[in-house]
């Protein structure tokens, strides 16, 4: 840990390709017999921030992290790609890497495609998703529309710790502003309350108790979508995993030993 933050782990990178572009997996641990390997999402345009919380999972199983296409070191997509298609990449990805039993994740806006990619895995039978954990997920009513979603973003960094933005910059600049401006605009048009509902595997959702893009109310309703919902309550702020990486690492373990 230094002043501007945790530092960034060593991680063992893997670069696979889909229909829609190449992805860029970094994982970090090792394969533990009778325990789910657990895969994370990226959030919005950016991913080595949540480095940290991958290698507090790699202690007990191996961890990994999905970065998407066109985004931090992933390729360049094949073709314009909405929240429903970059789910798709995910779960190719998953299909392509046989990692058995998994539990997939996602920190903001990659909550929106873990969910959709975890029903899309189910329905077609493809990897073995065991659980899903949506960790600050979005977009929650109260961050809609684009000025509410500004307003709440800004105020939520009033309570972010501090080396966040300064690390997201390289990968704010690869995505550019029509990239990040895409990001957004798909995402708000897309609903997670709607994959949600239609999981079949336990949820764990999981929330900074300072977070201003969601209310404890709506996060709390998503995990009760489900017939094996919870939700526990962190503290931080909308990226509480890079302030406290440990913070999500006892929740996800005990779902994992639930779900074996």
């Amino acid at each position: 840990m230094t002043d501007d933050g945790p530092l960034l782990p060593d991680a063992l990178e893997r670069h696979r390709d889909t229909s829609a572009g190449r992805i860029r997996s970094r994982s970090v641990g090792e394969p533990v017999r009778g325990v789910p390997e657990v895969v994370l999402v990226q959030g919005m345009a950016v991913a080595d921030y949540l480095m940290p919380a991958v290698a507090e999972l790699g202690r007990w199983t191996r961890a990994h992290l999905v970065e998407l296409p066109g985004f931090a070191g992933s390729g360049e997509p094949t073709r314009k790609l909405d929240v429903p298609g970059y789910a798709g990449a995910v779960a190719e990805w998953l299909e392509a890497a046989d990692l058995g039993p998994v539990v997939l994740a996602g920190h903001s806006s990659g909550t929106q495609v873990a969910a959709r990619a975890a029903v899309l895995a189910q329905n077609l039978g493809v990897g073995r998703v065991v659980a899903v954990v949506l960790a600050s997920p979005t977009v929650a009513p109260i961050a809609r529309p684009l000025p509410r979603m500004l307003l709440r973003w800004r105020l939520d960094g009033r309570h972010e710790p501090p080396g966040l933005t300064g690390l997201h910059l390289r990968e704010w600049r690869r995505a550019g502003v029509r990239g990040l401006l895409h990001l957004v605009r798909v995402h708000l048009r897309d609903h997670i309350e709607e994959p949600v509902s239609a999981l079949a595997v336990p949820l764990l959702v999981l929330r900074g108790a300072d977070d201003r893009l969601t209310t404890a109310e709506w996060a709390r309703g998503l995990a009760v979508a489900t017939p094996s919902g919870r939700y526990q309550e962190l503290p931080g702020a909308h990226t509480f995993l890079w302030g406290a990486p440990d913070s999500w690492s006892a929740p996800v373990r005990q779902l994992a030993r639930e779900v074996t």
